[in-house]
Order: structure tokens, then sequence, then C-alpha cells
């Protein structure tokens, strides 16, 4: 088994960050899986160990990673069954120095904050252009019931002129909606700078309708982001 041979810069820089984060893995640990471009190289790298006789158990955050995952012939189990997990390493579409994160563009927000929540620590693995001093550049992602999903959409304009927020909403896939492997939908919400991201969070949460977002304030530990010829640490690894 060999390791993804990527190419292109951005994603070799991906790949940097997601080779250190595997060497914070230790045999008998209980792993959470993120979803993403970049966890798809910690993915294939931790398959290549594990071939190696490295012995862990695994949570994948999506249907496209459990795929992956059982590919490479990665043990996995239900996280009902593991209770606690002792570390997972996931991306992030955006994030700042206080490991504030901004996640969701790959459409499993829901499932990565589920591992990300049992989790004794995360690492974010990400190409430094995902360090933002403030997040809200990239639309966040809201998930939804199907269910009258354009009458909430309709009550996230409300909490966001509440927040002092305004921007365009948008239902992901348009006529063709994307759905999430919980049957959902997601609104991407271009909101610009998130100046108090702890207070739309709670006020995201109490609107019926919506199932997650993608604001992931208290979850990181840790953080590695590839430059082109470089490698930043945040946190605790």
């Amino acid at each position: 088994m060999s390791l993804l041979q990527p190419t292109e810069p951005i994603e070799i820089m991906k790949q940097k960050a997601a080779l250190r984060a595997l060497e914070c893995v230790r045999p008998g640990m209980k792993l959470g899986l993120g979803t993403g471009s970049t966890a798809r190289y910690f993915v294939d790298g931790l398959g290549q160990k594990c071939a190696d006789g490295l012995e862990v158990v695994c949570v994948p955050t999506s249907e496209a990673t459990r795929a992956q995952a059982a590919e490479l012939g990665i043990v996995m189990a239900e996280l009902g069954a593991l209770g606690r997990l002792d570390l997972t390493v996931d991306g992030a579409d955006e994030m700042t120095r206080d490991l504030h994160l901004l996640k969701g563009g790959g459409g499993a927000l829901l499932r990565e904050k589920i591992v990300a929540a049992a989790s004794d620590a995360m690492i974010v693995i990400a190409d430094d252009t995902k360090l933002k001093d403030h997040l809200g550049a990239f639309a966040l992602p809201v998930e939804v019931s199907k269910f009258a999903h354009d009458a909430t959409a309709a009550a996230l304009h409300g909490v966001f002129a509440q927040c002092g927020l305004s921007g365009a909403i948008a239902l992901r896939g348009g006529e063709t909606p994307f759905e999430t492997d919980g049957g959902h939908f997601i609104y991407d919400c271009a909101l610009g700078k998130i100046d108090a991201p702890h207070e739309l969070a709670s006020a995201l949460v109490l609107v019926p309708g919506v199932v997650e977002h993608g604001l992931f304030l208290t979850y990181a530990t840790g953080a590695v982001l590839a430059g082109a010829d470089s490698l930043t640490e945040l946190g605790d690894l």
C-alpha cells in the first residue's frame, strides 16, 4: 500500500498537515475520522499505518469517509459502542488562532460535531490559507430539517438580524438540493465577518428546524497548518 501522491501545491500542503497529525496517533487509540479533502489524506496515511500493524478503532464522520476507511482495511465501530474517543482529526473551512472553526463545506457538519463532542482531543488539519483573523468569509453552513425548510430559512434571517449580521442565504444545490447523510438540507449563509460567534451559535440552536450549524467553537484542542515551506502548530498536539 502506498500513500496518495498529490501534485497540486495546495494538495501537497494538505497532505503535509495530515501526516503531521498522524504522528500523534498511538496504538490502541479510539479515533474519529473527519470528512473532506484534507481529512482524506489523514485516512489514507492511517490506512497505511494499519496495514503495517497499527491497531486502532475508528468512527467515521460520513459515509464517504466510511467507504474510504473500509477500502483501506481500517477497523471501525459505532460511536455508541466505544463511548469516548481519544482523538478526532478533521479539517476546517476556516479557523482562527484561538481554535474557533467554521466547518460544513463538505456537508458532514452534524456527524462531525457529534464525533468531535465525544472526543477528548481534536486536531484540525488544513493548509494555511484556512487561517483567518475572523470567521465568516466562508459561508456558514446551517443544516436544517427538510420539513418546511423555507420557513426555517426565513427564521434564520431574523436571527442574523438580531446578531447584527446580514447576507444571502442559499439552499445548497438549489433546485436539486444537496442532502446530507442524515437526510437534511443545508443553507449556506454568506454573513461576512462574524464578530460574536458564541452569541450566534447560541441563537441558531434555538431555531426550530435547525439541526446543526457549522460553528465549532469549543472542540479543537490543536491544529496543524501547512504552507508551501512551513508547518505551523497551534494549541496542543
